[in-house]
């Protein structure tokens, strides 16, 4: 009987040991990993969307019609889709490091470049090699932080990171009307200015991943033997228990979760980039404010994303729920687009564009979550690449798809109404998920 009890209470002083030790490496990587990628991804979105501040002034200095505009904000994506699963799988093959280090520098030296675009043509060509450039860095990251942190960890570290798309939108909005302001400066327009300063932290901080980003746990310096040890085994177990795939990239292409979960983004991204690239006009049109002011506006709508981003992923992690933390927010969206798209006045239209940008942000950490469910290893780094490849066409529809709208109807009220619709089949497909996931796990 005594050895029992003691046996037992050296089995409770190892579990005390084990979860101290897995405490520590997850406090560890959160503050090592976390705010260095959620710079880097932030300072992504900021260089693949400041063109909506600085068409501006850029539309009319160079005479781009909504046409021209919305074919290059979306032509980025096109090229971004066409390299998505390549660059992931080079990141697979090169290590995380390394590859961030290159996608960061690469875009960084581009997104200086769009200071020289003159013609619609080289317009294009820039933001074609843009998205060619950045190509894998989302699912990249996503893939490399599922081998540091568990599942139940998931929504929010994605959420961690991922938070500073909405605050590079703060950010984007409070500085943007000071550069656009130093119009005339060293013979720059103020849309030059704000190519060129936005797009030098890209470069800086592609030197800091290459330097301060290890490429696995085992990599990790700052790690003791212990917590290596823990991470890599939470991992491991972790992949273990997902859907087997083997090593087969062919295989995960033809998942039918895959290309649900990329048809269902691609509806999502249509409709974020449908608003993204058009909401300081939307807002100037309705406000008739300056530009300093639409960016305060902007900003402060973007921060509350931020806010709903965290919080839902927290509650997504405490529930172990994805689906219902992301289905009203689909209709959210709808909701959104039908009030921006029957209303001019300043009062309807920015509290709706708030609940746009309110439940997209929202519904990224429990959407992101989904793919670890059923993916693993070599297979997760395709499978995450294809997911993203195709949802990124979005970005491409939904800017030329609102700007031929405008120039066809003389505004953009008729293509807001449409986009409305994007969200609702994608409000079914996660109802079809949720059925089939449920369906799975009874088999």
């Amino acid at each position: 009987m005594a050895a029992s009890r003691t046996s037992a209470l050296d089995d409770e002083a190892l579990t005390s040991s084990e979860a101290a030790i897995g405490a520590s490496a997850i406090r560890k990587a959160s503050l090592r990993l976390i705010p260095l990628i959620a710079l880097g991804y932030g300072t992504a979105y900021m260089d693949r969307v400041n063109i909506s501040f600085a068409s501006l002034q850029m539309n009319r200095d160079l005479h781009f019609s909504a046409t021209v505009y919305g074919f290059g904000a979306g032509l980025f994506f096109l090229s971004y889709a066409a390299c998505e699963v390549p660059s992931n799988l080079l990141l697979y093959r090169f290590g995380a490091r390394r590859w961030l280090a290159r996608i960061m520098i690469t875009w960084g030296l581009l997104a200086i470049g769009m200071l020289f675009v003159r013609t619609p043509a080289q317009f294009y060509i820039v933001r074609f090699l843009l998205g060619m450039s950045e190509a894998g860095f989302f699912p990249g990251v996503v893939f490399y932080l599922m081998q540091w942190f568990p599942p139940e960890l998931r929504a929010r570290t994605i959420s961690r990171f991922y938070i500073s798309l909405p605050l590079s939108s703060v950010f984007m909005g409070l500085i943007a009307g000071a550069l656009l302001n130093l119009d005339g400066h060293l013979g720059l327009r103020g849309w030059q200015w704000l190519f060129l300063v936005e797009g030098l932290p890209a470069v800086l901080l592609g030197i800091a991943f290459f330097l301060f980003l290890p490429d696995t746990p085992a990599h990790a310096k700052w790690l003791t033997e212990d917590e290596r040890l823990w991470m890599v085994r939470q991992v491991s177990r972790a992949s273990s228990e997902a859907a087997h795939h083997g090593d087969s990239v062919g295989r995960v292409l033809l998942d039918p979760r895959v290309w649900q979960l990329g048809i269902f983004m691609l509806f999502m991204l249509a409709s974020l980039y449908a608003y993204t690239f058009i909401a300081p006009d939307i807002v100037q049109r309705s406000t008739h404010l300056s530009t300093t002011n639409v960016g305060f506006i902007i900003a402060g709508l973007s921060l509350l994303g931020a806010f709903g981003m965290l919080l839902n992923a927290i509650h997504s992690d405490h529930t172990r729920e994805r689906y219902w933390h992301i289905i009203p927010w689909c209709l959210s969206i709808s909701l959104g687009f039908f009030i921006c798209g029957v209303s001019t006045r300043p009062l309807i239209v920015v509290p709706a564009l708030g609940l746009l940008i309110l439940a997209y942000n929202s519904m990224q950490g429990p959407l992101w979550s989904l793919p670890a469910t059923f993916l693993k290893g070599r297979s997760a780094a395709a499978g995450i690449a294809a997911i993203n490849m195709i949802a990124i066409t979005g970005g491409f529809l939904g800017p030329y798809f609102i700007g031929l709208a405008k120039d066809l109807t003389g505004d953009y009220q008729r293509g807001l109404r449409l986009m409305g619709l994007p969200m609702l089949l994608g409000a079914g497909i996660m109802l079809y998920l949720r059925r089939d996931a449920r369906r799975r796990q009874s088999a």
